[in-house]
């Protein structure tokens, strides 16, 4: 399970620093007419929701079940991030959109202020990744947020290398290609929150599960003869549950079975909420045949 309270300190401190140059870099990039800093600092824009949102959300993931609610609210941190995924797809049109634009009646360009400005962004952006940069325990809201920061990294990277190219050749219609490359960045890591997201809300079976193995695993059990109706599922972040039948031929105790069941979900698959339902039977045929 991964830890919320180091997650919301990380998120606030990212806040700050991002809210305050969103404002440096939106008057910067009105100033010096420059598409790749203003499509960055729309994007900045989104990072200063995408990190309130994960602020948001962790605060109401962690407030304790109701009778409504017996799971609690911890999967509020899952529709934050797919939120926060869509919200970064939307910002790709209009990067795109603009940039297209601008390729077809090119505009001139503060250079030297578009880069200096950029740089200040690079090293705010580097910070921020730092503080987001994921870890063993981190969940995906802050995750998400760190794709955001990350972005706008590589697109503080790619402002400045368009900026020292028009300042060497004069050519201005390289801002409005480096916006585009700064969309397909935003886009790439938009898809991978995206799916993850919708992959445990429909409760995809979780990425590290090998469902065959665990079967496998589950039936070698003495006892054991088949599993039938199984199930594996993501609650939120580092939070995995089973639900199964297993029929067992009453040679050790139901209770032995299950004790070793669990222990086996928790070592070797993180699985820890598990409900599995005991059913008697025969003694087991060699050729069972799972259902």
């Amino acid at each position: 399970m991964h830890a919320p309270a180091h997650d919301a300190a990380r998120l606030r401190i990212a806040l700050a620093l991002t809210g305050a140059f969103f404002v440096v870099e939106l008057v910067g990039g009105w100033w010096t007419n420059s598409l790749a800093l203003l499509s960055d600092a729309v994007h900045m824009f989104t990072d200063v929701g995408a990190l309130t949102l994960a602020l948001a959300t962790l605060w109401v993931a962690a407030q304790p079940p109701s009778i409504s609610k017996t799971y609690g609210y911890t999967r509020a941190e899952i529709l934050g991030a797919l939120v926060n995924g869509i919200a970064l797809c939307l910002v790709v049109v209009w990067i795109v959109v603009e940039a297209w634009r601008r390729l077809q009646e090119t505009q001139p360009v503060e250079s030297r202020g578009m880069t200096l400005i950029a740089l200040i962004g690079l090293v705010v952006n580097v910070v921020c990744a730092l503080l987001l940069r994921p870890t063993q325990h981190g969940g995906i809201g802050v995750r998400a947020a760190f794709i955001h920061v990350l972005a706008d990294l590589l697109g503080s990277i790619a402002a400045i290398a368009a900026g020292i190219i028009m300042l060497i050749t004069g050519w201005y219609a390289v801002d409005a290609i480096v916006g585009m490359a700064i969309a397909v960045l935003v886009l790439l890591g938009a898809w991978g929150v995206v799916r993850e997201a919708v992959d445990i809300l429909m409760e995809s079976v979780p990425g590290h599960v090998d469902l065959d193995r665990l079967r496998a695993d589950l039936e070698a059990i003495t006892g054991t003869c088949r599993l039938h109706d199984l199930h594996v599922w993501t609650l939120t972040t580092g939070q995995y549950a089973l639900s199964a039948h297993a029929v067992i031929d009453g040679s050790v105790d139901g209770e032995l079975v299950l004790q070793e069941m669990r222990r086996v979900l928790a070592s070797h698959f993180h699985i820890d909420h598990v409900t599995i339902q005991l059913e008697r039977s025969a003694p087991c045929e060699p050729d069972s045949v799972h259902v």
